[in-house]
């Protein structure tokens, strides 16, 4: 129930190409790669917990719905990684094995999250909230 301050949000995604920075990725989609998109943020959490990254509405590649992968750590300890999925993508989302995966239907509306227009926004911005909530183990 209490904000986390000093931990670390990293998120990761493909580009509006639907290409990652990542070689695996990238080394036979040069040609696709977004060079202008860096494909990852980090942020320190302040003392209410918070966090903001700007970035592009997640597409989809082959195989996967649009989504965004984040990992949140504290110190040396990782203490979540998981997926932010979009909201108005219903029916890439159900087709998406990972999103699939998570049958609590709680907890699959925990991870997805409607993008919605900026108010007075002359470029089309969007925002989106994602909580992210850790649990504690009873050894903590």
């Amino acid at each position: 129930g209490q904000p986390v301050e000093g931990a670390v949000v990293e998120i990761w995604q493909c580009d509006a190409n639907g290409v990652y920075l990542h070689t695996a990725d990238s080394d036979g989609k040069k040609d696709k790669q977004d060079k202008n998109f860096q494909g990852f943020g980090r942020f320190v959490t302040g003392n209410t917990g918070e966090y903001y990254f700007r970035t592009i509405k997640p597409v989809p590649y082959p195989g996967r719905t649009p989504h965004i992968h984040f990992k949140v750590k504290k110190g040396r300890k990782d203490l979540l990684t998981t997926q932010l999925y979009v909201k108005d993508e219903k029916q890439r989302n159900e087709k998406d094995g990972i999103w699939r995966s998570v049958k609590d239907e709680k907890q699959r509306d925990a991870i997805t999250v409607d993008f919605a227009k900026v108010k007075d926004s002359k470029i089309g911005e969007l925002s989106a909230n994602f909580v992210i909530v850790l649990g504690v183990t009873p050894a903590e």
